[in-house]
């Protein structure tokens, strides 16, 4: 048998405790959303800030000869790296609130203290949470489907760029694969009276050995994969503030203010 009653064993168990209730005092599906959120958005604005400025580059190079045609994608790309800018500050902030909310009403604070006391004001917050949560997730939907535009453009581009190389080597003559042609006006990359607006055959296939061309598209999914975990962390911070509203009701009900 241990000697309990030694001063520094009892000292010891106190900090063990102590330890065990700050780590049961922790939202933890708050905190790993709020993980997926920071990594999804560091994903998704440092690489698609960067993917903009590719995509500049790239169209302006091989799509676009008159500079008035890509005018209105260039101000596109200038205003949208500034609305990243902006995101990214809005996300960090957002995700230290839902945190901290999740802090206040998890039910693990009522092991901690001895009592839970749920006030109107919190309440009130955590639906508020709830509200803007719910818009955020509907917006960053869109946003999501957004990023999936270039991601297919350049997947389409890439296989017609296959399928070029594949006559290319099949067929000797080149007008066999030069009616094969990739049109950035379909996509609303360019206006639709741009020139040319479109690569074709071997033009379209040197286009794709570019490191340009391979650097733009590894951006552009690793931007749609951030947006995907952005997204996810936003239906986890759903679920974790509606569980949270629904404990702060129930208490309210139960009589505990």
């Amino acid at each position: 048998m241990f000697p309990v009653r030694q001063p520094w064993l009892c000292k010891a168990l106190g900090c063990y405790d102590c330890c065990v209730r700050c780590i049961g005092a922790v939202p933890y599906p708050s905190l790993v959303a709020t993980l997926l959120c920071y990594a999804g958005m560091a994903l998704f604005c440092g690489c698609g800030h960067e993917a903009l400025s590719q995509t500049e580059v790239l169209v302006e190079t091989y799509f676009a000869r008159n500079v008035q045609d890509f005018v209105v994608m260039a101000s596109f790309i200038k205003y949208f790296q500034y609305v990243i800018y902006g995101l990214a500050s809005f996300f960090f902030l957002y995700g230290i609130l839902l945190l901290a909310e999740g802090f206040y009403t998890t039910s693990a604070v009522k092991q901690t203290f001895g009592e839970f006391r749920s006030t109107q004001c919190g309440r009130c917050l955590s639906l508020t949470f709830i509200i803007v949560t719910y818009i955020l997730a509907f917006i960053w939907l869109a946003v999501f489907a957004f990023t999936a535009i270039p991601v297919f453009f350049l997947f389409n581009m890439e296989q017609t760029c296959h399928n070029i190389n594949i006559l290319a080597e099949t067929t000797p003559s080149i007008n066999q694969h030069g009616w094969i042609c990739m049109d950035a006006r379909q996509y609303g990359l360019l206006p639709w009276n741009a020139m040319p607006g479109k690569a074709c055959g071997l033009t379209l296939a040197s286009i794709c050995k570019t490191s340009e061309f391979y650097v733009t598209y590894d951006l552009y999914i690793a931007a749609f994969a951030g947006a995907a975990v952005t997204l996810l962390a936003l239906f986890l911070y759903l679920a974790a503030t509606t569980y949270n509203y629904a404990v702060l009701r129930f208490l309210g009900r139960k009589g505990v203010r």
